[in-house]
């Protein structure tokens, strides 16, 4: 039983091996392979056509290559050989060493030292060339010398192309056959191949048991120990090799045991995020990138668990989590919200403070400054009210100190121009009163409220936009002030001529009336003066000859003071008597 099984594996590793150099050898268009087993060693002899040139290296590539898609179970040493049809020895060999490692090993003899050993269960092995791929063309006289033939008795297989290839776990099987039936029962000690299962059923244990360990967690803890389970029993099962009885039934294990812990993973993963969620809102938020980080963490918690079937065990779970974390997004959106609407008022008065500053820089007049005041007023009343809570809140504050000292700049300036304004429409409308008093030829008025107006238009500052306007007022107004203090002047000596003519034309009785223009000063004698006049000259030895006289001497009196006023007004002098007749007259200069 023992040979038969021997040689059937014997004749699949054969086949597969000759299939394959035709495959990938095409310069070969006949191989023949053999395998045999010697003293525990598998042996390999390659046979062609005495015409066929063959690169021995590529040949032993090729089965190299096959072995290293196998698993041996321990060391193994398997020679190769290639002979020419008809020929008794091989001119080329080839040792090849199977070294059990813990993954697939390097062709070089130097890290297949490294890498080998012993490895646990479940690990694959690299079949390593004791000193790297070596072959040597020909057989040295030992090898000569050798009679025994170990592929006599291996049977002959087709040589023409395969219709198709064997599958490799065929050939897996078939080496294991070999190997066990050649070199000891190390495969029948493995994992579940003879012996009980207990990975088996520690898996089949937890399967049944971790949907209630599942629906019965309350935390992120509990749910990371049922996972660590399920991890642990899944890898166990690793340690079954693929030539078991029970290998299919642990590879079902495995993925039912993966998927459960996907899903925990899944849901614990999300926990984790929106613990990390929590942390972060415990501070305030110093800005939008912020806000929306949390809006984030929150979003990724979120999203995983709504995926959550209601028929999963961790559904129940899942739903108390996702209410609160609904609510926690629901806060932090409305902050980005809330946000987002004072960084616009932020924004805005950013703006509003940039036309203030264009507005500034072109104001001509009191309604450009109150303008630029008003500009400046809207954007700090719309920092003003960012509240503290604000991440926008420090910003606005340093803009703030930025902008208050320049309200106050443009109020100040503002209220110098609307003074300025006010004093040159006062200097204006003065100046319109005083011309109404000198059309009026009220003189001292006029003369007062020209003073008035000269004085307020020389009020304005040089700083000011009504400067230059009111400069223009200074020197008309400075005219009509001085002409009016000339009326003022004739006026004022006109009624001091009036006065001490009235005196002078009264004693008594009156004398004389009088009349006063530019130029001259008209005296007339009153009809009665002039009656008293003519008897005490018609009569002048009458018993009141004293009253002739006083009346001549009166006359002369008279004639003087009118002289005296005459020159004092600066104006010629007539006198007549009451007939119209000239009794004295007196010019300028004469």
């Amino acid at each position: 039983m023992k040979v038969a099984v021997q040689q059937e594996d014997l004749q699949l590793l054969a086949k597969t091996l000759q299939e394959q150099l035709l495959v990938e050898v095409s310069t070969a268009e006949v191989f023949e392979v053999k395998c045999a087993v010697n003293k525990d060693e598998l042996m390999i002899l390659t046979q062609h056509q005495s015409d066929v040139i063959v690169d021995a290296q590529i040949i032993f590539a090729v089965i190299e290559e096959v072995f290293q898609s196998l698993a041996p179970h321990k060391q193994q040493r398997v020679q190769c050989f290639l002979r020419i049809f008809g020929e008794q020895l091989p001119y080329a060999k080839c040792f090849l060493v199977l070294k059990q490692t813990g993954g697939w090993g390097s062709r070089r003899a130097g890290e297949a030292g490294e890498q080998g050993g012993t490895g646990a269960e479940g690990q694959y092995f690299s079949p390593i060339s004791s000193s790297g791929l070596t072959y040597s063309p020909s057989l040295d006289e030992t090898d000569k010398e050798e009679a025994f033939d170990p592929f006599a008795d291996a049977p002959n297989l087709p040589t023409s192309k395969p219709a198709f290839q064997i599958k490799p776990i065929l050939l897996g099987a078939a080496l294991v056959g070999i190997v066990v039936l050649g070199g000891g029962a190390y495969f029948l000690t493995r994992p579940c191949v003879m012996s009980e299962c207990k990975e088996i059923q520690n898996a089949e244990q937890l399967k049944t048991k971790s949907p209630q360990l599942m629906r019965r967690a309350k935390s992120e803890k509990e749910l990371i120990a049922i996972q660590q389970q399920l991890t642990t029993a899944s890898a166990a099962l690793n340690a079954i090799p693929s030539w078991s009885p029970r290998y299919q039934v642990s590879e079902e294990l495995k993925a039912s045991l993966s998927g459960r812990s996907e899903k925990i993973n899944q849901v614990v993963k999300a926990l984790q995020t929106a613990s990390l969620a929590t942390q972060k809102v415990q501070t305030p938020a110093y800005s939008l990138e912020e806000l929306q980080a949390r809006q984030h963490l929150w979003g990724q918690a979120i999203v995983p668990l709504e995926t959550i079937s209601p028929d999963s065990e961790l559904y129940k779970l899942v739903q108390g989590k996702l209410l609160n974390y609904r609510v926690r997004l629901q806060a932090v959106n409305q902050q980005i919200f809330t946000e987002e609407k004072w960084l616009k008022k932020l924004t805005a008065a950013k703006a509003v403070a940039n036309a203030a500053k264009n507005r500034e820089a072109t104001a001509k007049s009191l309604n450009d400054w109150q303008k630029v005041q008003s500009t400046w007023l809207v954007a700090i009343n719309a920092l003003n009210s960012i509240p503290l809570t604000s991440p926008g809140y420090q910003e606005a504050e340093k803009l703030l100190v930025d902008y208050k000292p320049k309200l106050v700049a443009a109020r100040d300036r503002a209220t110098k121009e609307q003074l300025a304004a006010r004093t040159y429409q006062q200097a204006v409308s003065t100046a319109k009163q005083a011309k109404v008093y000198q059309q009026q030829n009220q003189w001292q008025a006029a003369a007062t409220y020209w003073d008035q107006a000269l004085q307020t238009a020389k009020q304005i500052s040089q700083d000011s936009l009504y400067y230059t306007q009111a400069q223009s007022l200074v020197e008309p107004y400075s005219a009509a002030l001085k002409q009016a203090q000339e009326k003022l002047q004739v006026v004022s000596s006109f009624q001091q001529t009036r006065t001490d003519l009235d005196k002078t034309c009264i004693n008594q009785i009156r004398i004389c009336t009088f009349s006063i223009d530019n130029t001259r000063i008209i005296v007339r004698l009153t009809p009665e003066y002039d009656q008293i006049r003519q008897n005490n000259l018609a009569n002048p030895y009458s018993e009141n000859s004293n009253t002739a006289v006083d009346v001549t001497n009166h006359l002369q009196i008279l004639r003087e003071a009118l002289a005296v006023i005459s020159d004092n007004a600066n104006l010629s002098l007539f006198l007549y008597d009451s007939q119209g007749q000239v009794i004295y007259t007196r010019t300028l200069g004469g």
